[in-house]
């Protein structure tokens, strides 16, 4: 089916693109970018005026829990959440069960995503088995199926030699590792950040030295092996620094953020012991997310990413010591960003784009999608003015465990297209 987007501000930076344009699609491709474009006999015309249009947004960083535990989330349920986002792809991380640490495993996911056909899924794979942090899982078999990158996210490979035989084998793919950076003998039974809001809260604290160092070795790990590195969910100002060091030196080293280490705090964690608010890593200070706030503004930061952490409620719904850790975000990412960041005139339409669609595709080394004639038609289309309301109607995930419930915010994705499919209509799921 043909479809004409007409009068849409076609942001997209690859291109140096910034102006009002009219989009068509036919088929699974952009069939054409410019003024006064005529819709084809049978296309469907969408009045874009006021709206942004983008290339599709990607998420680098998500859990959807499938295989094994299917009661938080299904592969189905968070590409639902993901399409209600205004994401065209996500990156699904390898800490399911069995764990994703071989070629069979990356190809079930990739099957599964197809049958739900409402986004592109990229499995990333476990650095080693089990990610027990021992030996190497099957990098080489995962990457044929359709890997994407290799991590053990949900734990730091604690010991530096393993570490470097990972780096040294991924290096030789030309693939990234995603590093989940926490020295666990430094943080264990740490639930919230340690100094003030442990003291207050009287819980066992999360230091900021227990991801920095970690940050700081698997960066040296970086010059040692060559290997693309990428730091997972970066929370401390600190550790921002070392990644700018990194950059500047010229080694192949990139970083993420997420929604509620730019926008939340320790301070946001009261004697209501709201367990939305605990994750790994924990909420930090106010002056690590104002720094973190800048990084991601200024381009220091490459990536947006939510962690999308769906938990059942009896998991959430008991003591903060017990509860699991994580926050669902796929919904209120972007309407998060545009609130906080593209409202308030820090951050431009451009460099939105750049950290939430442009950079995961080049960090994850996915095909470029561009707003233009011949590129696959991956688009979302953004209201800026379009207000929203997170309540667990709103969460399309299976888990409604958010941070953010409660809060209204505007700007939010209308519409998407995934291959030419219109997966999101003027803000619900297609199917």
């Amino acid at each position: 089916m043909a479809f004409l987007l007409r009068g849409a501000h076609v942001v997209d930076p690859q291109l140096g693109c910034d102006q009002v344009l009219d989009v068509l699609v036919d088929g699974k491709s952009i069939a054409a970018v410019g003024e006064g474009l005529q819709a084809p006999e049978g296309a469907e015309v969408i009045e874009a005026a006021g709206k942004y249009l983008v290339p599709g947004l990607v998420d680098m960083h998500v859990h959807f829990r499938d295989p094994g535990f299917e009661y938080k989330e299904t592969i189905y349920t968070g590409a639902r959440a993901a399409t209600k986002g205004g994401f065209s792809d996500v990156a699904t991380m390898p800490n399911t069960s069995p764990v994703t640490d071989t070629g069979t495993g990356i190809r079930y996911q990739i099957d599964r995503a197809r049958h739900a056909n409402l986004v592109y899924v990229h499995p990333i794979g476990a650095l080693t088995k089990g990610e027990k942090g021992e030996e190497l899982a099957e990098i080489g078999d995962m990457l044929v199926e359709g890997a994407c990158a290799f991590s053990d996210d949900g734990h730091g490979v604690q010991s530096a030699g393993m570490m470097r035989t990972c780096m040294a084998y991924v290096s030789q793919f030309g693939r990234a590792v995603l590093a989940h950076c926490e020295v666990e003998s430094l943080t264990n039974h740490g639930v919230v950040n340690e100094g003030r809001a442990s003291t207050r809260l009287g819980m066992f604290g999360w230091p900021a030295l227990g991801e920095e160092l970690e940050i700081q070795r698997d960066i040296d790990l970086a010059r040692l092996t060559g290997c693309e590195l990428h730091v997972c969910h970066i929370s401390t100002a600190r550790g921002l620094e070392l990644v700018r060091a990194a950059k500047a030196e010229g080694l192949p080293v990139t970083c993420e953020v997420t929604p509620h280490h730019l926008f939340l705090t320790e301070e946001n964690i009261t004697e209501s012991y709201n367990t939305n608010l605990k994750m790994n890593p924990p909420l930090r200070t106010a002056a690590d997310a104002a720094a973190l706030r800048e990084g991601v503004c200024d381009g220091s930061i490459d990536c947006v990413v939510t962690d999308h952490a769906p938990h059942a409620a009896h998991e959430k719904e008991c003591e903060f010591e017990i509860a699991s850790f994580g926050t669902v975000g796929l919904e209120c990412s972007l309407p998060l960003m545009l609130n906080n960041l593209v409202r308030k005139g820090h951050m431009s339409w451009q460099a939105l784009v750049e950290v939430m669609a442009v950079n995961p595709r080049r960090v994850l080394h996915l095909e470029p999608v561009r707003v233009e004639a011949g590129s696959a038609a991956n688009l979302t289309l953004i209201d800026p003015e379009r207000q929203v309301k997170v309540t667990p109607d709103f969460i399309e995930s299976k888990s409604k465990n958010c941070a953010f419930l409660g809060m209204t915010l505007t700007g939010c994705a209308t519409d998407v297209f995934v291959e030419g499919k219109h997966t999101l209509v003027d803000g619900e799921v297609a199917w």
